[in-house]
């Protein structure tokens, strides 16, 4: 007969580290519970390997792996979770296979997705959750969903999964479909997938469609997030199919009529609008005048009178104004606004205001190189010209004459309507004194005036009547002048000999050191020139002529001595006419008695010795 503790031991089952058992519960702790195996001693399990729906009670019998039979302590380890896992591998293993479907519930948030349970911890990445992968993982856990294994590595025990792989193939069937049944001009229902700068991509239950943004609003869009946002559901109509590539143009705002049908008779030519300024660019304004409708009101019709160079000079986006309808272009699907015609155009009355020879009063509003703005009125112009401002003093720029704020009065010299100018001048106010300049002066006269400007090739000389005489360098002195600021400066008073009158220049030439010549020198002058053979006279004149504008010849000039013999030349018949002529000069010059101040005093003197009287005119010729 066995012993106590002969039977005792026979009725222990015989177990290994690994192998799994089932025990039962017979106590429940803090943090573990206490397992009856059927071993001499009982084994413990960790609580937290137990959810909240899987808490073990009293006499509840549950799988267990034996971890350590007996540590030093003589306690055994036992562990709820891998004998799962263990017993749920092995079902797995036998039954998945990399491509099968089946059923997990989302466990965990991880760091690039989430943790399924399959019976086993499978791993789902993000990009495989959904087709457009989510923003927020936590909405995803507790959920119970179904799962394509994609990876399997029995090996290392690790399992990848995917959700996205089932949705794309059940979109593809629902693909086939709808391309067989949807028709040009059908609406149907879409998601908002994915917003572009050019457009949408709307979710039609399987098939994507591309909503473009010039299909969204019969008005302006500048991107299409203005009306959609992603996962807006709405309602588009299908324009265009293309079955072999699969590709959907959808419109939204063919779902309403197209306001530009009637716009002609709506807004015709002349009518006066309201509307809100939506768009402010460099050439214009963009004004809505309804929904899908704009006018543009372009910069040059914001003003009749006032040059603005941009728009926002005048107006303020959102805000609402009033316009007249200028041009409608309805296959252009355009529209002309003008701001300017709500007021009369004052341009209209200009011609009859400011008629031509009228004498206005103004106030000078700018200055430019070539002239000067004077305002006739609020917003209207008037432009005087540099060469309008003087008869008798060149101006190079109107600042030498006026100043802004000036108060002046001008004359209006043209009106250009449609250019919207007027031209007036100052110096039609007064007579053109070269208009009788013999009257004021004569060549010969003795004149006295104020140096005002030097310049290298001479002084300019302030006379009566605002008028300028030029001093050419060489007529300051008998003595060589090298420079003009050696010999004057601005503010000298002096007196000069008028040499000569140029009307089609506008110039009077002045002589300083001909100011000092007396009658008898003049008379003396006079006599030599009579004294010339009939045709040396000629010669004369006309080589002091071709000296005459670049004022003369230097009164350093060395001057032909009287008393040298005249040089031998061949008759003048025997030669060419052109040498003919260069000996005649020469014999001139060298028979001749000098002329005091040069041959550039010839025509002068020519002049004062008909005013004496001692010749007649033209009796040298």
């Amino acid at each position: 007969m066995l012993t106590m503790e002969e039977a005792f031991n026979a009725s222990l089952v015989s177990v290994t580290e690994g192998e799994i058992v089932e025990g039962t519960v017979i106590e429940v702790r803090a943090k573990d519970i206490v397992v009856d195996i059927g071993y001499k001693s009982e084994g413990h399990v960790n609580l937290n390997e137990f959810s909240a729906d899987e808490q073990p009670e009293v006499g509840a019998k549950i799988e267990v792996l034996i971890e350590v039979l007996e540590d030093r302590e003589g306690q055994v380890h036992l562990s709820h979770e891998r004998a799962k896992f263990k017993k749920n591998w092995d079902q797995i293993n036998d039954l998945c296979e990399e491509g099968k479907v089946l059923e997990g519930r989302v466990k965990d948030v991880v760091k690039g997705g989430l943790i399924v349970d399959i019976g086993v911890e499978a791993f789902l990445p993000s990009s495989q959750i959904d087709i457009i992968p989510p923003k927020d993982l936590e909405t995803f856990r507790g959920e119970m969903l179904e799962f394509k294994i994609v990876k399997l590595n029995l090996e290392r025990q690790n399992i990848v999964l995917s959700r996205r792989e089932l949705i794309e193939e059940e979109r593809a069937k629902k693909r086939v479909e709808i391309l067989e049944t949807m028709e040009p001009g059908m609406v149907i229902k879409g998601k908002v997938k994915n917003i572009t700068d050019f457009g949408a991509f709307i979710d039609l239950d399987g098939l994507d469609g591309l909503l473009h943004i010039t299909d969204m609003s019969w008005g302006r869009i500048n991107h299409p997030s203005e009306m959609l946002s992603v996962g807006q559901e709405l309602d588009v109509v299908v324009l265009d199919i293309n079955k072999e590539k699969e590709r959907v143009s959808l419109g939204l705002k063919q779902k309403t009529q197209n306001p530009w049908e009637l716009i002609e008779s709506k807004y015709p030519v002349g009518t006066k609008i309201k509307g809100r300024v939506v768009n402010l660019v460099s050439y214009g304004a963009f004004v809505e005048l309804e929904p899908g409708v704009e006018g543009l009101v372009h910069v040059t019709e914001l003003s009749w009178t006032k040059k603005h160079t941009k728009p926002s000079e005048v107006l303020e986006k959102d805000k609402e104004i009033e316009a007249v309808v200028l041009g409608v272009n309805k296959d252009e699907q355009k529209i002309s606004l003008g701001i300017r015609q709500l007021e009369d155009n004052p341009w209209e009355a200009a011609e009859h205001k400011y008629a031509v020879g009228t004498n206005i009063k103004g106030k000078v509003r700018n200055l430019t190189s070539y002239g000067a703005f004077v305002e006739l009125e609020e917003g209207l112009d008037g432009m005087i010209h540099v060469s309008d401002l003087s008869w008798t003093r060149k101006i190079n720029h109107p600042s030498e004459l006026l100043k802004k704020g000036d108060e002046i009065e001008a004359q209006v010299l043209e009106v250009d309507k449609e250019n919207q100018r007027i031209s007036i001048g100052i110096k039609q106010l007064d007579e053109d004194p070269w208009d009788k300049i013999d009257t004021i002066y004569q060549v010969g006269q003795l004149v006295k005036g104020k140096v005002t400007k030097l310049a290298s090739f001479g002084a300019f000389v302030g006379l009566n009547n605002d008028m300028d005489g030029l001093v050419h360098i060489s007529q300051i002195s008998e003595e060589r002048v090298d420079k003009i600021k050696n010999a004057l400066n601005v503010g000298d008073e002096v007196e000069a000999r008028v040499i000569k009158i140029d009307r089609s220049d506008r110039r009077i030439g002045l002589s300083i050191k001909a100011a000092e010549y007396d009658e008898d020198q003049l008379r003396k002058e006079a006599e030599q020139l009579d004294q010339l053979k009939p045709g040396e006279d000629l010669v004369a004149l006309e080589h002091a002529f071709d000296n005459l504008d670049l004022g003369g010849a230097s009164a350093a000039e060395p001057e032909t001595k009287a008393e040298e013999p005249a040089t031998e030349e061949a008759p003048a018949e025997a030669e060419e006419p052109g040498r003919r002529k260069r000996l005649t000069k020469k014999r001139l010059s060298d028979r001749r008695p000098p002329l005091h101040g040069g041959p550039v005093m010839a025509r002068f003197f020519v002049a004062r010795i008909e005013q004496l009287g001692i010749i007649k005119p033209c009796e040298t010729f």
